[in-house]
C-alpha cells in the first residue's frame, strides 16, 4: 500500500551490513586510500607546528603556511610512483620552515617502494644537507644548537623512518614471493590434475577403441564375399585409427595405474581410519553405474578431501556420501573443525582443491567449499551422463 515501509528481514539486513562492511574495508585497504589517508597525516601533523612556523618565518601567515603544508603533504598522494618528489619537496621544507615530519614520511616512502640501496642514499643526503644547515644562523632554539642535540634529534629521525620502510619493502618482496609460489603450485596442480585425466581418458577411452577395433574386425572376416565386406572394412579402419590419434595426442609419461573409481572408497576409508581419521561411508548403489571417468571423480575428489582432513581436523570423524540423484552425482565430504589452531600449521602447498576442481570442471560438474558451525563441508557435483 502507498506509504507504508516494508522492513527487510533481519539475515536480510546482516548480509547487508557485513557487504557493506566487507566493501568499505576493501576500499579503504586499496593502495590509493592509503595514499590518502598518508598525505591527510602528514597533513595534520605538520599543522601541528603551524604556531611555530608562523612564528619562525613572518613571511609565512597562517593560511599561507596551510597551504604551503598542504602541498608538501600532497606529495604524499604519489609516493608509489614518484617517492623521490616527496624526498624533495621535504628537503625544501627543511631548510626553509624547519620542518621535519615530512621528510620522515618520504624517507619511509624512498625505503618501502625504492628498497634499501635508495633509503640509504635518501638518508645520508638528508644528513648531511640538515648537517649543513645546522651550522648556518637560522635554526630554532627549540632544536638544540649542539651536536649531541644534532646526532640525538635529526639523524633518528632519517635513520628509523628509512629503516621502517626498508624493513616494510623486503616484508613485501617476501609476501610477494609466497603468492608467485602459491600461484606456481596452483598452476602445477592443475596442470598434473590435466595430465591425470588426459591419462584416464587415454585409459577408459582406449580400451573401448580396442574392443571396437577388435570386433569390427571380426564382422569383416565374417561379412567376406558379401555386399558389406567394404563397409565392415572401413569401419574396422576408422576405429584403428582412432585409437592411434588417442595415442599421439594423450602422451604417456612413464607408467601410471588407472585412478581407481567408486569401489575403491572403501579402502581409502580404511586407510584414512587407520590414519587417526575415521570415516563414515555412504555410497548410493546407482553412482557404479558411472562412466569410469566420473568414478575416477569420485574417487579423486574424495581423497583429497580425506588427506585435507587428515592435516587440518586429525582425529575428527569425516562423512563421506555419495548419492546418484536424478541427473546429478553428488559428492559431499563434511568433518569438524578443530577447537583450537595447532601451534604448527601442517605442510600444505593449497593446491589441493585447485586440482579437484580442475578435475571436476572438466567433466562439466561444479565443486564448492562451505565452512559454518564448526564443520567443513566439500560439494562436488557431476553430470551422471
Amino acid at each position: 500500500m502507498e506509504g507504508m515501509h516494508v522492513t527487510p528481514p533481519a539475515p536480510v539486513r546482516r548480509r547487508t551490513a557485513a557487504a557493506v562492511r566487507a566493501f568499505a574495508a576493501a576500499r579503504l585497504r586499496s593502495p590509493r586510500a592509503l595514499d590518502v589517508l598518508t598525505a591527510l597525516g602528514c597533513f595534520g601533523l605538520m599543522m601541528l607546528d603551524l604556531p611555530g612556523l608562523a612564528a619562525a618565518d613572518n613571511s609565512l601567515n597562517g593560511a599561507t603556511a596551510t597551504l604551503v603544508l598542504a602541498a608538501g603533504a600532497a606529495t604524499m598522494l604519489v609516493r608509489r610512483r614518484a617517492p623521490w618528489a616527496g624526498y624533495l619537496a621535504a628537503l625544501v621544507f627543511v631548510g626553509w620552515l624547519h620542518e621535519l615530519t615530512l621528510i620522515q614520511f618520504a624517507l619511509y616512502s624512498l625505503g618501502r617502494y625504492r628498497g634499501r640501496n635508495a633509503g640509504a642514499l635518501g638518508t645520508a643526503a638528508y644528513i648531511g644537507y640538515a648537517y649543513l644547515l645546522f651550522n648556518l644562523p637560522g635554526w630554532p632554539v627549540e632544536r638544540a644548537q649542539t651536536l649531541s642535540g644534532f646526532l640525538s634529534l635529526v639523524v633518528p629521525i632519517g635513520v628509523l623512518a628509512a629503516a621502517v620502510g626498508i624493513a616494510a619493502y623486503r616484508q613485501d618482496l617476501v609476501r610477494e614471493l609466497d603468492q608467485q609460489r602459491a600461484e606456481s603450485a596452483v598452476f602445477r596442480a592443475v596442470q598434473q590434475e590435466r595430465t591425470a585425466v588426459a591419462r584416464d581418458v587415454h585409459d577408459f577411452v582406449g580400451r573401448e577403441l580396442t574392443l571396437l577395433t577388435v570386433r569390427s574386425e571380426v564382422l569383416a572376416l565374417r561379412s567376406r564375399g558379401t555386399a558389406h565386406e567394404k563397409d565392415f572394412d572401413e569401419l574396422s579402419e576408422t576405429a584403428r585409427r582412432a585409437h592411434l590419434v588417442l595415442n599421439d595426442i594423450i602422451v604417456q609419461r612413464g607408467e601410471r595405474a588407472v585412478t581407481p573409481g567408486v569401489d575403491g572408497l572403501p579402502a581409502l576409508a580404511e586407510e584414512s581410519g587407520r590414519a587417526g581419521s575415521p570415516v563414515r561411508l555412504t555410497v548410493d548403489e546407482a553412482s557404479h553405474a558411472v562412466s569410469p571417468l566420473r568414478q575416477a571423480a569420485v574417487y579423486r575428489v574424495v581423497q583429497e578431501c580425506l588427506t585435507n582432513a587428515a592435516k587440518h581436523a586429525r582425529g575428527a570423524t569425516v562423512d563421506v556420501t555419495v548419492t546418484a540423484d536424478g541427473p546429478q552425482l553428488r559428492i559431499t565430504v563434511r568433518n569438524a573443525l578443530p577447537a583450537r589452531t595447532p601451534l604448527r600449521a601442517p605442510v600444505s602447498a593449497g593446491s589441493g582443491t585447485a586440482s579437484m576442481s580442475e578435475r571436476v570442471e572438466s567433466l562439466g560438474g561444479t565443486l564448492t567449499t562451505h565452512r559454518n558451525d564448526g564443520t567443513y563441508e566439500v560439494v562436488a557435483t557431476l553430470p551422471r551422463g
